[in-house]
């Protein structure tokens, strides 16, 4: 049964009509018009669809619409812009991480909340904490690198999220 849910997505309140049930993901994308978060499997195991939840990375796939009410979430557009990248979108860019792109959402949403918490990490815990998200393209050392190079220079959490 459709009912009127409000959650935060990247520091504002939208008000999205849907079953309490449904999948956060869905309303992102569908309702909110946010593409970041990417359908990779539906069942949690890719990271595709990862979006910080009052500072922990979460699977919006399986994540349910009324379990958000009265968080925060953060998605990729949250971060930064096109004109101005948060300087850990900067830094995958900088380390050409991206082949297809498909996974990048995931791995960066899950690298932002993981540098937030340990700003200082070993290339062992960096690999550790990307360890549940996929990368067909084999794009890993550069992935790697990227979280490396905002880790080093303290960017990563120089950026917080624009709306978060």
């Amino acid at each position: 049964m459709s009912q009127p849910i409000t959650i935060n997505v990247n520091g504002k309140d939208h008000a999205v009509e849907a079953d309490p049930d449904s999948m956060l993901l869905y309303a992102l994308r569908d309702d909110l018009k946010l593409h970041g978060p990417k359908f990779g499997c539906g069942l949690s195991q890719c990271g595709a669809c990862t979006v910080i939840i009052d500072g922990a990375a979460t699977r919006s796939c399986v994540t349910p619409l009324a379990s958000v009410e009265g968080t925060r979430i953060t998605t990729l557009e949250g971060l930064g812009t096109l004109e101005k990248p948060h300087p850990l979108q900067q830094a995958f860019i900088d380390e050409q991480a991206v082949q297809c792109g498909y996974c990048i959402n995931g791995m960066i949403m899950t690298a932002k909340a993981f540098l937030d918490g340990n700003p200082q990490p070993t290339r062992d815990d960096i690999k550790q904490a990307l360890n549940d998200n996929l990368c067909r393209c084999g794009t890993h050392m550069r992935i790697v690198r990227a979280v490396e190079r905002a880790a080093k220079t303290g960017q990563a959490q120089a950026g917080q999220a624009k709306g978060g």
